[in-house]
């Protein structure tokens, strides 16, 4: 059966395969749909009771859009910013972009500190997870310049796709936001996952365990550095990480690092859980699937996740490969003098943009894209997918 497109997202599976997955007998119908915000899974024994987890998830509608990107009449460019048809995309590599929301004061949007971009590439077999700094300084289409992560507070996961469409140029298919407490619940129902850690980090798992009273005594790990058994409460602070300064928060305790770390950290545990995925049986799916699709919110319709379960064990064999934005020597701190400063203090600024473009797409599509993304792309001259890629 040939290829749909619904919206904006590639059907790159089939029926026939939909059907051979479940008509399967003598084996366990495992099946793994994604990690929303570090792959939801989705799982059942059978067509009927798949669906219904299905109807768990919360589903938003496509057309809601926040704001209009700063484009002129025919969608070109206006001064820096990409147009709509000029963004880089391919039918085989599905970009979803995952948020972690933190949200416990009831406002319209929460806070994201977890911005990554899950691409599953079809054409080199990888799933690629781009980590985007928090406190890059970009153009918010509709608000004007600010850190990237102020885009999620001012207009959700729609404006923040906006903001890195337009000042990146990859076209991003579909979201999905993960209320933090879903993250603890995935790896408890797991059973907890074994991570590589330093001294550094017991060290913070611990202070976070014992200042926000999730601990008897004040300490919850006792092991020394290396590979740690962690619950989910430890596997989430992990994860949350960036050091601490000595005497913050009242704190007696040092430790180094940064947003960097941070992010380097939360794709580290994705990969990890992805890996640990592999060995979960079907109570175990079931389990995290009624508990956590109701924290899910995506745009991402039904038939679309269908789409993925039919291909989930065959993604779940591909490399994972990383990623983060801004990269490596094209990107310096601000200082008071710069305007950058009165409106978003200390903030990450990208020296050469055109580069860090280029970049970000040669690591996407790995196509050896022009260096000027801002030039209108023949989207004619990019490989389509006709067949599924997997049978």
């Amino acid at each position: 059966m040939a290829n749909e497109t619904t919206g904006n997202l590639v059907d790159i599976s089939s029926n026939t395969q939909m059907i051979k997955l479940y008509n399967k007998r003598g084996r366990a119908r495992r099946i793994v749909c994604l990690v929303l915000s570090v792959l939801l899974l989705l799982g059942g024994a059978g067509t009927i009771y798949y669906y219904s987890l299905l109807d768990s998830v919360n589903y938003v509608a496509d057309d809601d859009k926040t704001v209009k990107k700063a484009t002129g009449p025919q969608g070109e460019s206006t001064g820096n910013v990409i147009g709509d048809s000029e963004l880089l995309q391919d039918s085989k590599v599905l970009n979803v972009m995952l948020f972690g929301e933190d949200n416990n004061h009831g406002e319209k949007y929460g806070r994201t500190d977890t911005m990554i971009l899950l691409s599953i590439d079809n054409i080199h077999k990888k799933l690629k997870l781009t980590s985007f700094q928090r406190d890059t300084y970009v153009y918010i289409p509709g608000e004007g310049y600010n850190k990237i992560n102020a885009s999620y507070t001012a207009g959700g996961a729609k404006l923040s796709i906006e903001t890195i469409e337009s000042n990146f140029g990859i076209k991003i298919d579909r979201y999905a936001i993960v209320n933090f407490a879903s993250f603890i619940n995935i790896i408890d129902t797991l059973g907890g996952i074994d991570m590589e850690v330093t001294q550094d980090e017991i060290d913070y798992i611990n202070y976070q365990m014992y200042k926000n009273h999730q601990v008897e005594g004040r300490t919850t790990i006792t092991d020394q550095p290396g590979v740690v058994h962690l619950n989910g409460q430890e596997a989430l602070w992990y994860a949350r990480n960036r050091g601490l300064t000595k005497g913050e928060d009242g704190n007696e305790i040092g430790i180094n690092g940064d947003d960097w770390d941070r992010t380097s950290r939360q794709r580290k545990l994705i990969e990890t859980m992805v890996n640990r995925f592999k060995t979960a049986d079907l109570g175990q799916i079931i389990s995290i699937v009624n508990q956590v699709g109701p924290m899910v919110t995506t745009n991402l319709k039904k038939d679309e996740i269908t789409a993925l379960v039919a291909n989930s064990l065959t993604y779940l064999n591909y490399k994972v490969v990383q990623n983060y934005i801004p990269k490596e020597g094209l990107w310096y701190y601000n200082s008071p003098n710069d305007e950058s400063w009165d409106i978003a203090g200390s903030c990450i600024l990208i020296a050469d943009m055109t580069a860090q473009r280029k970049a970000f797409a040669d690591f996407i599509y790995e196509t050896g894209v022009s260096a000027d993304v801002e030039a209108t792309v023949d989207k004619n001259s990019r490989p389509d997918a006709e067949t599924s890629p997997e049978q």
